[in-house]
């Protein structure tokens, strides 16, 4: 994750010099704007990958001198089957209609909608916190 962290967070130094330089340059302010978000949205993910780097331990990627094989093996565990990405993804499209409509109602089912669908991803495969004992 250190490798992630490094990327995000020099193409976040980048977009906020780009910024800078493009807002002293232009005076334009919707490009300075849309540059000043996107640094800090890679910032927050580069922060994120920094944060997650300090707490597992190194994966081959983060060695210099790790070869091919050392990253051999297990990934994780991917779902096979789910429905719930679909889900998700619609109750994502419906949020996004109400909010352009801006329908109140919608606003509120549609919410619902997304909470349940992301708590049915995160939990998914979730047996209880005893159940491997």
């Amino acid at each position: 994750m250190k490798v992630e962290a490094l990327i995000f967070n020099l193409i976040a130094l980048f977009a906020f010099v780009a910024a800078v330089v493009y807002g002293l340059w232009s005076l334009e302010p919707i490009g300075t704007t849309a540059l000043a978000l996107s640094g800090g949205l890679l910032g927050l993910i580069g922060g994120f990958f920094w944060f997650v780097s300090r707490r597992i331990d190194s994966r081959p990627e983060d060695l210099k001198d790790a070869e091919i094989a050392d990253g051999a093996g297990e990934l994780g565990f991917f779902s096979p089957g789910s429905y719930w990405p679909f889900g998700l993804a619609l109750s994502a499209a419906l949020m996004g209609l109400a909010l352009a409509f801006f329908y109140p109602w919608l606003i509120i089912m549609a919410g619902a909608a997304l909470i349940i669908t992301i708590g049915g991803l995160l939990f998914e495969y979730y047996t209880g916190q005893n159940a491997h004992s």
